[in-house]
């Protein structure tokens, strides 16, 4: 990633960008990262998201994230999207309102949700007003 033009949000080639990203580069990013391999565990998650939610990545990293770290995104609007891209082997790349709930008040996000057969790694990305 370039440090003097961080991705934002809404780049366009931001799964690519996050998969090569190293842990310090996903830690200075100003939204939420969440990432997770093919059995829905999750393997990686940012500083931002960590301070927003209030979750430690010891809690996060290494538990499955639609059962056990946000269930509230077990749904056809978010997990139910990644299963569907994985079986017709297409890329996903959907930008979604949604409202977080779980441990906290009702809180109003952007939801970027990431996927490409080529990596492993998948992602929800996470935006604050």
């Amino acid at each position: 990633m370039n440090a003097e033009h961080p991705p934002r949000f809404d780049t366009p080639s931001l799964l690519d960008l996050l998969a090569r990203a190293s842990e310090a580069e996903l830690d200075a990013l100003d939204f939420g990262i969440i990432g997770f391999d093919a059995g829905g565990v999750v393997t990686q998650y940012n500083a931002h998201e960590s301070r927003a939610a209030g979750l430690s990545p010891a809690r996060v990293l290494g538990h499955p994230l639609f059962t056990v770290v946000a269930p509230c995104m077990n749904n056809f609007m978010v997990a139910q999207r990644f299963e569907d891209a994985q079986a017709q082997g297409e890329p996903l790349d959907a930008t979604i309102d949604y409202v977080l709930t779980l441990r906290m008040r009702p809180v109003k996000v952007k939801l970027r949700l990431l996927y490409a057969p080529a990596i492993a790694t998948r992602y929800v990305v996470v935006q604050r007003s």
